[in-house]
């Protein structure tokens, strides 16, 4: 049997869904936005970072919109998996949350201006999803993963990769197709997330196709 990860099934001994898989037109990305080193899941579920210099000031945010400008023109997904921002806390300054609102902001023009629905998953939500605790470390997301579908990230100290390919991983969830087996009450984590309206029905329908 499978080596256990904390919160999550080893896949053989989760019975087989008998949901169709993901049709290959179906794009989706993931994005853990960070004004440092932002996370992003490809289309075709590769994964790299977007870093910024912090010498660069306030273009750190210019730089990571215009590379994904570049990868949604290239990629021309259908939906965009994004993790919500953090929850206030003692430990973050006001100006911090201003920098990261201000990137959330930037990024969204991208996606207006490419006609690109988006969804929000809060960082409980994902870990909940991922590893069926809240509370997951970095290292259980990563582990996860691996287990998941095999998947592994190069370079991924902050977890910024992995965070990114469980949302897009998340939207096809979500949309009914999922990537891989899961256990239902995972799946059902789900429901908490902030998706665009509509969007599953006009999938089905063809209009997002």
């Amino acid at each position: 049997m499978t080596e256990l990860i904390p919160g999550l099934i080893a896949a053989d001994d989760v019975p087989v869904d008998d949901r169709s898989p993901a049709p290959t037109e179906l794009q989706v990305i993931g994005l853990d936005l960070s004004i440092t080193s932002t996370g992003v899941c490809r289309t075709d579920g590769s994964t790299f970072r977007i870093r910024t210099r912090q010498k660069d000031g306030p273009r750190r945010a210019n730089v990571i919109r215009d590379r994904l400008a570049i990868e949604v023109a290239e990629q021309r997904p259908q939906l965009a998996v994004i993790e919500d921002l953090p929850m206030i806390t003692g430990r973050m300054s006001i100006a911090n949350l201003k920098t990261i609102a201000g990137l959330h902001g930037v990024v969204l023009s991208v996606l207006v201006d490419a006609d690109v629905p988006w969804a929000y998953v809060t960082p409980k939500t994902l870990k909940k999803y991922a590893c069926d605790n809240g509370g997951a470390s970095k290292e259980d997301m990563t582990a996860a993963a691996f287990l998941a579908n095999g998947a592994t990230f190069d370079d991924d100290k902050g977890g910024d990769q992995v965070d990114a390919w469980w949302l897009r991983a998340a939207g096809f969830d979500w949309l009914g197709l999922p990537l891989f087996t899961m256990p239902e009450a995972q799946r059902e984590a789900l429901c908490k997330a902030d998706w665009p309206d509509a969007y599953a029905q006009r999938y089905v329908m063809g209009a997002a196709a």
